[in-house]
């Protein structure tokens, strides 16, 4: 069930009541849920915030408190599976769902009462018709009953006979044969009875096969919930910001298309406007400032240095192959033709002389048709407070995700999570600088693989995708969000060395043990280069796959497309994943 109105039908049903607060490992969540907290925090509400990595976290979360609670709020998770046959909760529970992964589960889209969606049914695709998708059979075995039930009257009837007269004879005549004509035709129409639910299964195998063969991404959640704040007038710069960050985060993983990301940018602009006329701090240091502006898709360059922002930036990368002498020899002439000498290309952007600084994005755009890196700006937000902090969404994003992947022996997920939920506010500014350093080695490691791997021509093709296997375990790429990353990059970085002609239609496959003493690999699918929409196949070509090849995959991740598998089973695996796709 779909509820527009956040306001009424959810935040004012919740207000007094204990809230159990299920939150995925992905930035666009914990902005969502820092958000939530803010709100309730302001109408003193009880809650408890739990973040899982899976399935199997989602279960044991709420077994774990199911004791104390009646209403749970799932943010990025809980969609996309049945969510009441999942965790099987008495009828007294009610389930609030604002996930951003789609498609949504057909059960928890027509849930009377117990699940309730939080966004607008008009902006979903193609949901089936209720009648399409569930089949009343209790109709069907109501006129079973009643066929059985006139059999045995017509039985009983028949046992009586009358001294009437003529009239009385003939139907006495004719009932025995209309009888036995109605009781062929109620054979008859049981067995077309049957025929048609035959048919109508197949057919909605046919439907729920479209509706579920891709998965994708469906409206920022951290969005969503501003909106809420917004609505209840309980918005602030500070929130506002982790809205943009949540929907950057969208941006720059490729989870939506920039079509959708410029069509949101006009209503933040809006917020912007509004919340800085209302704001009237005078104390400059504590004030916060954002501002719209285009930007440049370069990691993390106004906390790095010009040359290796460039370097390990997959677009620029990709585009100038910085992996190759004559990409790096091109990069110099750029720098060259932008006037930007090789010394200050070198320190830190912050340490540049203040004029190259000022000149330096339209530096950049005047030279990026010449150079083929015409979409290496895009319009961004920035955030300024005191009077050297500024940062972009992205530098946010790459940070809080670096802090999610520096999972150690004395570190667990659920402390990585507080760290990137501590980062995103202005308090705690050393934390997201350690991030924005732990990015930087994240991405200077992700280079240094891709130029390993096309140098040593580690990517296969099996004539339907392309697959590249890490041979041993990796501090970054034994996670899932740095695995997408190298591999997205592996793909993009082929794409542009390559000859063949049919490599932008290409998915790519990566894959990296995760667990050497349990033999478990982590896999994703990444879509090809050509295609415009992030959709990815590939969750639903995993599943048929191991059905083909009968080994056991692990599907436990909310992406799909990530799943876990036993090494000794990958090649049969690969084999099954060829053989579908051809």
């Amino acid at each position: 069930m779909f509820i527009q109105d956040l306001k009424n039908d959810f935040y004012r049903q919740l207000i007094s009541k204990r809230i159990l607060i299920i939150v995925n490992y992905d930035v666009d969540a914990i902005c969502a849920s820092k958000i939530l907290q803010s709100l309730f925090k302001y109408d003193h509400m009880l809650y408890t915030v739990v973040p899982i990595m899976g399935v199997t976290g989602l279960r044991r979360a709420y077994n774990e408190h199911q004791g104390d609670v009646k209403y749970v709020l799932l943010v990025n998770c809980g969609g996309c599976v049945d969510i009441v046959e999942l965790l099987q909760p008495t009828e007294d529970v009610t389930f609030y769902i604002c996930d951003s992964h789609r498609p949504l589960d057909v059960c928890n889209v027509y849930s009377d009462r117990q699940v309730c969606i939080l966004g607008d049914p008009a902006l979903e695709e193609n949901i089936p018709a209720f009648e399409s998708i569930f089949y009343d059979s209790d109709g069907e075995d109501e006129d079973d009953d009643d066929n059985e039930e006139e059999d045995e009257a017509g039985a009983d009837s028949g046992a009586g006979e009358s001294d009437g007269e003529g009239d009385g004879e003939s139907g006495e005549r004719e009932q025995p044969a209309r009888r036995k004509l109605s009781r062929l035709e109620r054979h008859e129409q049981r067995v077309l009875r049957q025929r048609a639910r035959r048919q109508w299964e197949l057919e909605r195998d046919r439907i729920m096969f479209d509706y579920t063969q891709f998965s994708y991404y469906g409206r920022s959640s951290a969005l969503q919930i501003f909106e809420l704040a917004w609505k209840l007038s309980k918005d602030n710069m500070d929130l506002l910001w982790w809205a943009i960050v949540g929907i950057s985060e969208q941006l720059l993983l490729g989870k939506i298309e920039s079509g959708a990301y410029t069509l949101e940018l006009e209503h933040i602009q809006s917020h912007v406007s509004r919340l800085t006329n209302k704001t009237n701090d005078q104390n400059t240091m504590s004030a916060s400032k954002i501002n719209f502006e285009n930007d440049l898709h370069l990691v993390l360059y106004r906390h790095w240095t010009v040359t290796e922002s460039m370097r390990y930036s997959r677009y620029s990368a990709c585009q100038l192959k910085l992996w190759t002498l004559r990409g790096e020899k091109r990069l110099h002439e750029l720098l060259v033709e932008m006037g930007l000498p090789l010394v200050h290309a070198r320190q830190t952007y912050s340490a540049m002389d203040l004029v190259l600084r000022k000149e330096f994005y339209t530096m950049v755009e005047q030279l990026a048709e010449k150079y083929s890196i015409p979409d290496i700006v895009y319009g961004t937000f920035t955030l300024s407070f005191g009077y050297r902090s500024r940062y972009a969404a992205a530098d946010y994003v790459y940070a809080l995700l670096a802090i999610l992947q520096s999972i150690k022996k004395h570190k667990t997920p659920e402390d990585c999570f507080m760290e990137a939920s501590d980062a995103l506010t202005r308090q705690h500014k050393q934390l997201l600088n350690a991030g924005i350093d732990n990015a930087k080695l994240l991405h200077a490691a992700i280079f240094r693989q891709v130029q390993s791997c096309l140098e040593a021509h580690q990517v296969h093709s099996t004539g339907s995708f392309f697959y590249y296997v890490l041979q041993e375990e990796h501090a970054f790429f034994s996670y899932p969000y740095a695995l997408a990353l190298l591999a997205k990059f592996v793909l993009h970085g082929h794409v542009a060395t390559t000859r063949a002609r049919q490599a932008p239609d290409l998915p790519l496959i990566a894959t990296c043990p995760l667990d050497a003493a349990q033999g478990m690999c982590l896999l994703v699918g990444i879509a090809p280069v050509r295609e415009d929409s992030p959709k990815n196949f590939f969750g639903k070509a995993f599943d048929q796959a191991a059905q083909k090849s009968k080994t056991s995959l692990l599907q436990d991740f909310f992406e799909p497309s990530i799943v876990q598998l036993r090494q000794s089973d990958l090649t049969r695996f690969l084999d099954a994943l060829t053989v579908l796709l051809t």
